[in-house]
C-alpha cells in the first residue's frame, strides 16, 4: 500500500457472518486498485464465524485492516474506524451490504475532480429475490457542485432525503474540521450525522448512477427481542427529534432551512406513535405514551410542525397520547 490511501473504506462488523463474504468479495472485486484503497474492518464483539471469516480474508488482502472491540454498536464501530482511517477521502460499508465493482473509483473520480466535501451516491434496496431491487433515488437527476445545504433544501422540499452514510463519500479533513462523530448506541444514527454534515458542507454533488446494494432481509424476532429492539428505536427517534430541534436553534441560521428540518423532525417523528404500538407489552407501550406526555415532547413537535397536514396528525396524537398514558 502506498503511505497514503486515496480512501479509507471503514467496515463494522457484528454477527453477519451469513452475508459478510459477499460484502468482502465485492469490495476485492472493486476496479480501484488495491495500494489505492484501505478496508478498515472493525469486529464489534461478535459470536458467530464473522471473525474467522474476516481473518481468512486478511490473509489474502493485504489492503485489509483487522480491529476489534467490545459489543458498543454500530456508532462505536464507526467511530473506532474513523479514528485509524489514513485515507483522503472516507466511505462507510455496512457489512450485511455489497457494492458494486466500480463504486469507489467512480465516487473518486467525482470527488476529487470537484474538491468535494460530500459525495452523495446512489444504490438499489436489496430484496434478496423477493422482488426485483429497485434505486433508493428514483428519478432524481445528477447534479453540477452545489453547496450541502442546497441538496438539503431540495431534497427536503422534496420530501424525500435517504439519510444513509453508507451512499456518501466524506473528505477526512473535512470529517475531522468538523469533529464529526455518531452517537454511540442510538438506532437511525445516520439521521443526525446526514443532516449535519449536509448543514456544513461547501462543495457537494449527486451522482445518480446506483451502485451500493442496501440489503433489506427478513427479520422475525420474537416478543422479548421485538420489544428490546422497539423500545430503542423509540428512544433514538426521540432523541434525533431532540437533537434536530437544538440544531435548527443553534446551528442553522437559513431561516427557510429551519422550516424544512422542522418537517424532517416531525415527519421522523411521528413514527414513534406507530412503534410503541407495535409493542408487544402494554405495559412499556403505556410507560413510553407517560414520557411523550410528561416530558412536552408533543410541544416540541408543535412547535416545529411546517403546515396543516402534520398539525392534524399530531393533534390526533396528543389526543391519543393523553388517552393510552391514562389507561388502565
Amino acid at each position: 500500500m502506498t503511505d497514503t490511501p486515496r480512501i479509507a473504506l471503514i467496515l463494522p462488523v457484528y454477527n453477519v457472518a451469513a452475508f459478510l463474504p459477499a460484502c468482502l468479495q465485492s469490495l476485492v472485486r472493486q476496479t480501484l486498485p488495491a495500494a489505492e484503497f484501505e478496508i478498515i474492518a472493525v469486529d464489534d464483539g461478535s459470536t458467530d464465524a464473522s471473525p474467522a471469516i474476516l481473518a481468512d480474508y486478511a490473509r489474502r488482502m493485504p489492503n485489509l485492516r483487522l480491529l476489534r472491540q467490545e459489543n458498543g454498536g454500530l456508532s462505536a464501530a464507526r467511530n473506532t474506524g474513523m479514528k485509524h482511517a489514513t485515507g483522503r477521502w472516507v466511505a462507510f460499508v455496512d457489512s450485511d451490504d455489497f457494492v458494486a465493482p466500480d463504486t469507489y473509483a467512480s465516487w473518486l473520480r467525482h470527488g476529487e475532480a470537484g474538491d468535494l466535501d460530500m459525495l452523495l451516491g446512489n444504490g438499489y434496496y436489496h430484496f434478496e429475490g423477493r422482488e426485483p431491487d429497485r434505486p433508493i433515488y428514483s428519478g432524481v437527476q445528477g447534479t453540477d457542485v452545489l453547496s450541502g445545504p442546497e441538496w438539503l433544501r431540495e431534497r427536503l422540499a422534496a420530501r424525500f432525503l435517504p439519510h444513509m452514510a453508507c451512499l456518501h463519500l466524506y473528505r477526512r479533513e473535512f470529517i475531522e474540521t468538523n469533529r464529526f462523530a455518531f452517537v454511540p448506541r442510538l438506532i437511525h444514527e445516520d439521521v443526525i450525522w446526514t443532516t449535519r454534515a449536509l448543514a456544513r458542507a461547501r462543495r457537494v454533488r449527486f451522482d445518480p448512477e446506483p451502485r451500493y446494494f442496501y440489503r433489506l432481509p427478513v427479520r422475525r424476532f420474537g416478543p422479548d427481542e421485538k420489544a428490546r429492539r422497539l423500545d430503542a428505536i423509540i428512544a433514538s427517534s426521540i432523541y434525533n427529534a431532540r437533537s434536530l430541534g437544538a440544531m435548527i436553534e443553534n446551528e442553522v441560521t437559513d431561516r427557510e432551512l429551519g422550516r424544512l428540518i422542522g418537517w424532517q423532525l416531525v415527519d421522523g417523528a411521528l413514527s414513534i406513535f406507530h412503534k410503541i404500538e407495535q409493542h408487544p407489552y402494554p405495559d412499556a407501550r403505556r410507560g413510553h405514551y407517560r414520557r411523550l406526555r410528561d416530558e412536552g415532547f408533543l410541544g416540541l413537535l408543535w412547535r416545529h410542525a411546517c403546515d396543516a397536514r402534520q398539525k392534524k396528525k399530531l393533534a390526533s396524537r396528543w389526543l391519543r397520547t393523553r388517552l393510552r398514558a391514562l389507561s388502565s
